[in-house]
C-alpha cells in the first residue's frame, strides 16, 4: 500500500529545512532559490511559479566550495568536480543519502525504494560502454582493438 505524501509549499518547505538543522542561504541575485547545506553536502531549490518547490541543483558533497557530482564507474564511484575526481568513501555516501533522504521529507517528494537502498550516481560510466551513443567512426579505438592490429601487422611481417 503507498503512502500519501503531502506536496509542501515554498515556506513550509523553508521553515521545515530550517527547524532541521539545514542552513539555508539565499542565491546571490535571484529570488525564490536558496542553497541548502548539511552533513557537508549541499543542494540548491527554486520556488515554482505555483508556490512549489523545485530542485535546482542535485545533491551533491562539497569539495572545497565546489558542489560535487556522484559519478559510478562501475568499480568506484567518485566526487567529481571541475578541477578533480576524487574516490568516494564510505562517509561520503552516507551523508549524501542522509541528506537526500531528508530534502525529500522537507520538499514532500516520494522516497523510491531502489534510492533508498543507498546512494544513487548521476550518471553512470563504464569504461567499455563509454562513447558507446557515437557513430562506430567517431569512437575512439578500445586498447584491445589496438593490441589487436599491432599483433596482425607483427604476424604478417614473421611470415
Amino acid at each position: 500500500m503507498t503512502k500519501a505524501i503531502e506536496a509542501r509549499s515554498y515556506e513550509e518547505a523553508l521553515a521545515w529545512l530550517r527547524e532541521n538543522g539545514f542552513d539555508v542561504t539565499e542565491a546571490p541575485g535571484m529570488s525564490g532559490r536558496v542553497f541548502l547545506r548539511k552533513y557537508n553536502v549541499s543542494a540548491a531549490i527554486q520556488k515554482t511559479p505555483d508556490d512549489g518547490v523545485k530542485i535546482f541543483a542535485y545533491p551533491g558533497y562539497l569539495v572545497g566550495s565546489e558542489i560535487s557530482k556522484l559519478v559510478n564507474r562501475g568499480y568506484q564511484q567518485f566526487l567529481k568536480t571541475s578541477k578533480n575526481e576524487l574516490p568516494a568513501t564510505a562517509d561520503h555516501l552516507k551523508a549524501l543519502q542522509s541528506f537526500t533522504e531528508e530534502m525529500k521529507v522537507a520538499l514532500g517528494l516520494p522516497s523510491l525504494y531502489n534510492e533508498s537502498l543507498g546512494t544513487v550516481s548521476e550518471s553512470y560510466q563504464y569504461d567499455r560502454i563509454e562513447d558507446r551513443d557515437k557513430p562506430v567512426v567517431q569512437r575512439p579505438k578500445r586498447p584491445w582493438e589496438v593490441a589487436g592490429k599491432a599483433a596482425a601487422v607483427a604476424k604478417k611481417g614473421r611470415a
